[in-house]
């Protein structure tokens, strides 16, 4: 990594800490600085302003997100048939991993700031870049269940996003015993989710 990537790199990693300790209005340029170790002109010359800054520590993750959620929503778009299960799977997995995967805890945090705090211009933000992700999945869910109704297929997506997001938080009552591995866990709790927002996707 040259020194121009390493920096920005550097930048992203401890505005990414500092979003999800102090939110988005709390957290200054100067305490980004200090812990970055580097000047103001720094972030300027890699951001230009602080909203930018914002959008690249979302999309620094978000890219890698959802483009392994698209990878495997191929991957299963090739086979002969394709359940709703292999469905949830391309969409719950990939944002497990995140989770656990060096600084997706943070993340998470910064995620849950950004819906807190009510932050119009983020919010479009990743409509806008990242909305045609959420559409090709609502679009294979829509086509595996027919019964539903546009708006009570949303109302049932959005609460399976929701308990995604609680899964991957890592707050809940359940959690990995010292004698379970970390990727045993993270299976453990795919399989338990894909089930759950299976029953409830079907449901009546």
């Amino acid at each position: 990594m040259n020194s121009s990537a390493s920096t920005k790199e550097r930048i992203l990693t401890a505005a990414e800490a500092l979003f999800a300790q102090r939110g988005f209005e709390g957290a200054s340029l100067r305490q980004l600085t200090a812990a970055a170790g580097v000047n103001l002109a720094a972030v300027n010359y890699h951001f230009g302003s602080k909203d930018h800054l914002v959008e690249q520590v979302f999309k620094r993750r978000l890219d890698q997100l959802n483009g392994r959620r698209m990878a495997a929503l191929r991957l299963i778009a090739s086979q002969p048939e394709t359940s709703l299960e292999d469905v949830l799977s391309a969409f719950i997995r990939p944002a497990l991993d995140l989770s656990h995967d060096g600084g997706g805890g943070l993340f998470m945090r910064v995620l849950a700031r950004a819906f807190a705090e009510h932050d119009d211009s983020l919010r479009k933000f990743l409509s806008e870049n990242y909305g045609h992700v959420m559409r090709q999945f609502t679009a294979e869910f829509a086509r595996l269940l027919p019964g539903l109704s546009k708006e009570e297929l949303y109302w049932r997506i959005d609460l399976v996003t929701g308990a995604l997001t609680h899964a991957m938080s890592g707050f809940g009552i359940i959690q990995r015993k010292s004698d379970v591995s970390e990727v045993t866990h993270r299976e453990q709790t795919a399989e338990h989710l894909i089930r759950f927002a299976a029953s409830g996707l079907r449901a009546p």
